[in-house]
């Protein structure tokens, strides 16, 4: 079994496999180190055909935090993945999910707890930048909220993951955006290692 163990030359060995197996010459330039995380994130080259990522979210996204901008997570793992010396001084990461009111909003409206913690967005919502990467329902909330005027963030990484509603939430924010910048990956697939490698990669440099 031939193995390399170098951790430098597994690194450019990726990178170097990715970009010899996709033409990214159709996106953007500035969305181009994305895709390429996204890509080497979860192993699939042929998501490129689903993503739908905005020319100007990572200067949305780089403008939002050095503005003091929250970012808002929909789970621990986004939370978690997300590198934090990346972050500028004083950012803050919010997961609301298991907060007890999440809770309690989710029984009284019989609604899901992922849904009922968005509601707890609403003191952050206005110019943060918005994770999410497992809860269809989440985003579906967040939609709701935008459209109601509850506050308009200063983008989007939607990448929900699933057989319910994964798509369809997906589809509605690809279809309108608000006027947000947004990154998202159209169908079911998705996760929180794919919205945090996205996010991530907003700030990381390019390999």
């Amino acid at each position: 079994m031939t193995r390399l163990m170098d951790p430098d030359a597994i690194y450019q060995a990726s990178f170097a496999t990715i970009r010899g197996e996709v033409d990214f010459s159709g996106l953007a330039p500035t969305v181009r180190p994305l895709a390429l995380r996204l890509i080497h994130a979860c192993g699939m080259t042929d998501i490129l055909a689903d993503l739908v990522i905005d020319p100007g979210l990572p200067q949305a996204v780089r403008a939002a935090l050095a503005g003091g901008g929250a970012i808002l997570a929909d789970c621990e793992m986004v939370k978690a993945a997300i590198i934090r010396r990346f972050l500028p001084d004083g950012a803050s990461i919010t997961c609301t999910l298991n907060d007890k009111a999440a809770a309690e909003i989710g029984r009284a409206k019989n609604i899901t707890r992922s849904a009922a913690a968005v509601e707890l967005w609403r003191p952050h919502l206005d110019g943060g930048v918005v994770v999410i990467g497992n809860a269809p329902t989440a985003l579906f909330a967040l939609l709701d909220l935008v459209d109601a005027g509850a506050g308009r963030p200063a983008a989007i990484i939607a990448f929900p993951v699933g057989f319910v509603g994964a798509a369809e939430s997906k589809a509605e924010l690809a279809a309108n955006p608000r006027g947000i910048p947004i990154a998202t990956l159209k169908g079911r697939r998705g996760g929180s290692a794919m919205a945090a490698a996205c996010f991530n990669a907003v700030f990381a440099r390019e390999p």
